[in-house]
């Protein structure tokens, strides 16, 4: 197709790599966003959002001039072809999702919207939102087009880019076709659907790779108490084709800006048509529980008791590549130490500045100052290479609690620590190889 003129309201995760991604395909993307300080910043190519690829691509779009930035999305929005929706949907209350910001905007440029221009919901949003913005707007010469994300922090750049599938879904098959058009350089699959099926189709995905999760680390814990190991337990489950290899990695819990709000969504919209969505629940609740189990073995690390214990904490962000901090399982499980009274050191290369309840540092040898315990709570591979032999010199106590199953144990031992996976024996096995399957 000729290039579209997009107009992306939002300039978070989403929209920013929607806008500069689309502008990489050709498409002519104005970014809208209310705060006039970090509009000012992204027209000057300064791209705050730890993403690979990212900044490369807004600098790109803006040299080529298919790129641009504004405040206030009424005046952008009157000569677009389509209008992208990636404004926030956090857990309101009772977990369902807060559409507040979606509704706003709606209200804003409702009235301006050329005819025929498709406005296209990309935040994940509940079963029916599409029909409740149609309603809202009160036109018929507006489609309204659900095209959900499937990016990952830390590689959103390259999921766009490279996706494996494009969801489209609109009760207007003409404006559903459309938007999956412009996508047509991307070598993927298009879903086209109603507007129901592509809302539910995000939520459905996301909730199995929760419940994925949780699964794997119920077993994790199975493998403790029978004397297994969780690396060859997957590496067996893994060459199940039915089963893939992702997300089979036992950990302190999900966490993160899309598991926690959309399972807790899910369960509400199943809720809303009297559906009890046990496994779903089951599921977040053995995300708790997990969290729990880490700051028990990380207590047993230190003798029985935390008051007064000094623990050194590698990682803060939800997860490696990343700088976001929300919903952090890292930072719910230093949480739960802070409340039981031990006093942390936390490293994490990507997170800087004052937290509640820690002291951060920006060397990672300070954690080890005098700590009783070591906990790795996110998955960075440079504590891979840290040298163990000096955090033992450094140290107090004498075990590496490694909730990710990051490190090499045998390297951790041989620097005369105590090493604590989650999942595996102390005297840990070699993975499986193919050859041994």
């Amino acid at each position: 197709m000729t290039a579209a003129r997009i107009v992306v309201v939002g300039t978070g995760y989403v929209g920013l790599t929607t806008g500069a991604c689309l502008a990489s395909l050709g498409h002519r993307v104005t970014c809208v966003d209310v705060d006039q300080t970090k509009i000012a910043r992204l027209s000057a190519g300064r791209v705050d959002i730890l993403e690979p690829g990212l900044a490369e691509l807004v600098t790109r779009g803006l040299t080529s001039g298919r790129l641009g930035f504004v405040v206030g999305a009424r005046e952008a929005v009157r000569d677009a072809e389509g209008v992208f929706l990636c404004v926030p949907t956090p857990m309101g209350a009772g977990g369902s999702a807060d559409l507040r910001a979606v509704e706003a905007v709606t209200s804003e440029i409702g009235d301006v919207l050329p005819a025929g221009c498709a406005l296209i919901t990309k935040s994940t949003v509940p079963v029916g939102t599409a029909q409740r913005i149609r309603a809202m707007l009160g036109r018929t010469d507006v489609p309204v087009v659900s095209n959900p994300e499937f990016l990952r922090e830390g590689t959103a750049v390259s999921d766009f880019l490279g996706p494996d599938r494009i969801v489209v879904g609109s009760d207007d098959l003409d404006a559903a076709r459309w938007v999956g058009d412009l996508y047509e350089d991307l070598d993927a699959p298009v879903v086209v659907s109603d507007a129901a099926s592509a809302e539910l189709v995000k939520y459905a995905a996301n909730c199995f790779l929760a419940m994925k999760l949780s699964y794997v680390n119920s077993i994790a814990e199975l493998c403790e108490r029978l004397g297994a190991d969780i690396d060859l337990v997957t590496a067996g489950m893994g060459y199940d084709r039915r089963i893939g290899r992702t997300f089979l990695k036992p950990g302190p819990g999900w966490g993160g800006s899309c598991l926690p709000k959309d399972t807790s969504a899910l369960v509400r919209v199943a809720e809303s048509v009297q559906y009890d969505f046990r496994m779903l629940t089951s599921a977040i609740e053995e995300n708790i529980a997990q969290r729990d189990r880490i700051v028990a073995k990380i207590a047993g690390a230190v003798g029985g008791t935390l008051a007064g214990a000094r623990i050194g904490v590698l990682g803060l962000a939800f997860k490696a590549g990343t700088n976001d901090l929300r919903d952090s399982p890292a930072l719910a499980v230093s949480s739960v130490l802070g409340a039981l009274g031990a006093e942390l050191t936390a490293y994490d290369p990507a997170v800087g500045g004052e937290i509640a309840g820690m002291i951060v540092v920006d060397d990672p040898y300070q954690v080890a100052k005098g700590a009783d315990a070591v906990v790795v709570l996110t998955e960075w591979n440079e504590f891979k290479r840290l040298d163990w032999t000096y955090f033992a010199e450094l140290m107090e106590g004498d075990t590496v609690v490694d909730t990710r199953n990051l490190l090499d144990p045998h390297r951790i031992l041989d620097a005369g620590l105590n090493w604590q996976g989650v999942g595996r024996p102390r005297a840990a096995h070699r993975p499986l190889t193919t050859s041994q399957a």
